[in-house]
């Protein structure tokens, strides 16, 4: 009999902080060696470059309607998106509870917030 599994957002936020660790690790590592230290050694334009790739072949991906496609991408896209958040010192937890926060607003209501808070922020 198989043991009960965690629940999902456990399971998914274990993953995210593991991958995050091997990224971090990777951050002083030879360039030769390792895809993400060649990622950090090239810097951030790099990092962002590989970012805007990946979010141009998820868009592509799900033009073409490929479920198995689509993941596959996103799932570089969400790599890429950790390498970028650590070259920042942050972590998936940081986005986590961010989109935590958001959880029950509509969409419309943070857009609007977002709106207002930037509208203070320029002082128009």
């Amino acid at each position: 009999m198989n043991a009960p599994s965690a629940p999902a957002s456990a399971l998914s936020q274990d993953v995210l902080a593991r991958l995050a660790e091997v990224i971090e690790s990777r951050r002083g590592g030879d360039p030769d060696a390792s895809y993400v230290a060649r990622l950090f050694h090239k810097g951030t334009d790099a990092i962002l470059k590989k970012v805007g790739e990946e979010a141009t072949e998820t868009v592509m991906a799900a033009k073409d309607g490929d479920a198995q496609k689509i993941v596959y991408e996103v799932a570089d896209l969400w790599f890429h998106s950790m390498v970028a958040l650590a070259q920042f010192g942050l972590k998936p937890s940081d986005v986590l509870a961010e989109l935590q926060r958001r959880e029950g607003l509509s969409g419309l209501e943070e857009f609007a917030a977002r709106r207002a808070r930037e509208r203070e922020e320029s002082g128009t």
